[in-house]
C-alpha cells in the first residue's frame, strides 16, 4: 500500500456506510526506503499530503501529525513549505499505524467476477514475517480500488547486470543499502537525468575527495533540464486539466504524455544549484573535479570486464556517435513504469474493455470499463497516465482523486469537490464557470445583557 491508497483508506475512514478493508503484500508502510536521502525533498507541498486537498478538517493531515508529535512550533518556525521525504515517510507511517482496516502481509493473487454472488472475488495469500506463505484466504466484494503502483524500468541492455549476483549495478530505488559501498568505488556512474539521478549524483559527489571524485553522469534527456515550476505550468497537475486530457483522442493523449516529461522528469532547481556550488567549491584551488556530466546518451549494451568491472557501450544521439565506458558500479536511476494489471486481472480479461494499444480504458471517476454484466465496479489508482495524464502519479492529486472515487462509490458527493481549480483555460469551448463568491456568514450581534 502506497500514499494513494492510504490516501483513500483515510478519507474511506469517517464513512459509516462503507465496509472497507485494504490488502498490502510488504510487511508495513515502506514508502521508496532506497531514496530517504538525507535533505532530499518530495516535489510537491505539505499541502499535498494524503487528505487535506479534499478534507483539510481530516484527523489525518500532515499538520495533526506534527501536532501528534509536539512538532507543530518548530514546524512553524522552520518555514518550508516542502518538506523532507524522511518525514513524509514518518507520517505515512503514522497514518497506517493507526488506522483499522489495513492488512499488511496479505498478498492478493486473482481477482474474478462471480456470476452467481453477483460479486467480485478475490483470492488471497496471507505471509508470515519472512514473506512465506502462511494461509489462503478469499473475500467477496462489491467494489474494488487498484492501487497495485509502478516499478523499478531497468533498461533491456542491463537487465542480466542487474539481476546477476555480486554485479555492482542497481536501480536507485536500491541506493541507500549499497550506497556504502558505491561510496569505496573508485569509479561510479550514475545512468538517468532526472530528480532520482540527480540527487544520488549529488549524494556522491559530497563524500569523495576534491580532484579524486571518479564520478560519471550521463542519460538520454537532451540537457541536464529544470523541472517546469512556474505557477501556471504546475496547473498541468489539476483536476482542470486532467479532466480536459481525458476528454482528449486517444492518440493526442500518447503524444502529450510524451511531450511533458519536463512537467515531472525535469530536475529540481534548487537539487541542479547545489550540484553548481559543490562542483565549483572544487575548482577554488585551482583544476577541475574528476566528474563528467553528458546529457543525449543512451546505455546500448553493457557487459563485465576484468572479472570487477562493468563496461558500459554508449551512443550519443544528437552526434549519432558511439564510445565505451569501464566503471566500477552503476546506478541506475532510470525511473518506474506502472505494474501491468494483467497478472492479477486475468480472471477478468474477458470482460475489459480496451483501447487500440490494448491498455484497459479508465473512465472520467477512474473506474475500469467492464462488460454491462458486471454490476460490481473496479477503480484504479496510479495506472491511468495514458487516460488522465502527467498528474496521475503527482501526490497532490491523491486525495482529490481519492475523494472522486468515495463520491462515485456512495453516490452521495461525503466530500464536495470544486468546480474549477486553474486559471488557465485548457482549449477551446464553453468559458468556464465563475465559482460564486461566498458570502461570509452573518453573525448576530451581541447585547450587553443586564
Amino acid at each position: 500500500m502506497g500514499p494513494f491508497n492510504l490516501s483513500l483508506a483515510a478519507l474511506a475512514h469517517p464513512l459509516a456506510e462503507l465496509d472497507t478493508v485494504f490488502y498490502e503484500q510488504r510487511p508495513a508502510f515502506d514508502w521508496h526506503p532506497g531514496l530517504l536521502i538525507d535533505g532530499a525533498r518530495i516535489q510537491v507541498p505539505f499541502l499535498a499530503d494524503l487528505v487535506t486537498l479534499a478534507d483539510p478538517a481530516s484527523p489525518w493531515t500532515f499538520l495533526n501529525y506534527l501536532k501528534s508529535r509536539e512538532r507543530l512550533f518548530p514546524f512553524y518556525f522552520a518555514e518550508r513549505f516542502h518538506i523532507q521525504r524522511a518525514e513524509y515517510d514518518a507520517y505515512c507511517r503514522w497514518v497506517a499505524e493507526n488506522l483499522p482496516g489495513l492488512h499488511f502481509g496479505h498478498q492478493v493473487d486473482a481477482v474474478r467476477w462471480n456470476p452467481e454472488r453477483d460479486l467480485f472475488e478475490v483470492d488471497f495469500t496471507q505471509l508470515d514475517t519472512d514473506g512465506e506463505a502462511e494461509a489462503l484466504g478469499r473475500t467477496y466484494t462489491r467494489n474494488i480500488v487498484l492501487g497495485v503502483g509502478t516499478e523499478p524500468y531497468i533498461p533491456e541492455p542491463l537487465k542480466p547486470l542487474v539481476e546477476a549476483t555480486g554485479v555492482p549495478v542497481i536501480h536507485a530505488a536500491d541506493y541507500l543499502a549499497h550506497r556504502d559501498a558505491f561510496q569505496r568505488a573508485d569509479h561510479v556512474t550514475v545512468v538517468g537525468t532526472g530528480q532520482s539521478g540527480a540527487e544520488i549524483f549529488l549524494d556522491l559527489l559530497r563524500t569523495r575527495p576534491a580532484g579524486r571524485e571518479g564520478l560519471h553522469w550521463l542519460g538520454r534527456t537532451e540537457a541536464f533540464a529544470p523541472m517546469e515550476y512556474s505557477k501556471l505550468g504546475l496547473e498541468h497537475f489539476t483536476p482542470d486539466y486532467t479532466r480536459y486530457f481525458h476528454a482528449l483522442p486517444e492518440a493526442e493523449r500518447d503524444r502529450l504524455v510524451t511531450a511533458q516529461w519536463q512537467l515531472h522528469k525535469g530536475i529540481d532547481a534548487d537539487t541542479i544549484a547545489a550540484i553548481h556550488d559543490e562542483l565549483y567549491q572544487r575548482t577554488l584551488h585551482g583544476g577541475w573535479p574528476d566528474t563528467v556530466l553528458t546529457p543525449g546518451v543512451r546505455v546500448r549494451t553493457a557487459g563485465r570486464v576484468a572479472i570487477t568491472k562493468v563496461e558500459l557501450h554508449l551512443e550519443h544521439t544528437e552526434q549519432n556517435t558511439r564510445s565505451r565506458l569501464t566503471t566500477d558500479a552503476v546506478v541506475l536511476a532510470t525511473g518506474y513504469r506502472e505494474r501491468p494489471l494483467d497478472r492479477i486481472l486475468a480472471g477478468l480479461d474477458p470482460y475489459l474493455r480496451r483501447d487500440s494499444r490494448e491498455r484497459p480504458r479508465v473512465d472520467e471517476q477512474f473506474r475500469l470499463a467492464l462488460d454491462p454484466s458486471v454490476t460490481g465496479t473496479l477503480y484504479v489508482q496510479n495506472a491511468e497516465r495514458h487516460t488522465h495524464g502527467v498528474g496521475t502519479p503527482d501526490l497532490g492529486l491523491a486525495a482529490w482523486r481519492s475523494a472522486t472515487i468515495l463520491n462515485s462509490l456512495t453516490e452521495k458527493a461525503p466530500y464536495p469537490l470544486p468546480t474549477r481549480t486553474a486559471f488557465t483555460t485548457f482549449g477551446l469551448g464553453p468559458q468556464p464557470q465563475i465559482p460564486a463568491a461566498r458570502q461570509a456568514q452573518t453573525l448576530t450581534p451581541l447585547t450587553e445583557g443586564r
